[in-house]
């Protein structure tokens, strides 16, 4: 199993033609090395979204949540998504 970092999509970071705000902001991110040392260095995600690294999130964690991104959760196999509760 690959290990993961938690990348986060930037709105500041976003060319003109995206819009102000995304619904799954989080992103998984392929740690070649310790996601501590990841932290804060703008990577590609699993996906192909542009991400700054967070290197105090855990994409187990991350990717399960509603603003997970869904390709990068299907991508990693992170699975049991939450939904709301009815």
């Amino acid at each position: 199993m690959s290990a993961y970092a938690v990348g986060f999509a930037r709105p500041d970071r976003w060319s003109g033609s995206q819009p102000n705000q995304q619904t799954y902001p989080w992103h998984a991110v392929e740690a070649h090395r310790s996601p501590a040392e990841l932290d804060g260095e703008v990577e590609l995600a699993v996906c192909g979204a542009i991400v700054q690294v967070w290197g105090t999130q855990k994409w187990e964690r991350v990717g399960i949540g509603r603003t997970g991104c869904p390709e990068c959760a299907r991508i990693t196999a992170v699975d049991q998504r939450l939904t709301r509760a009815s």
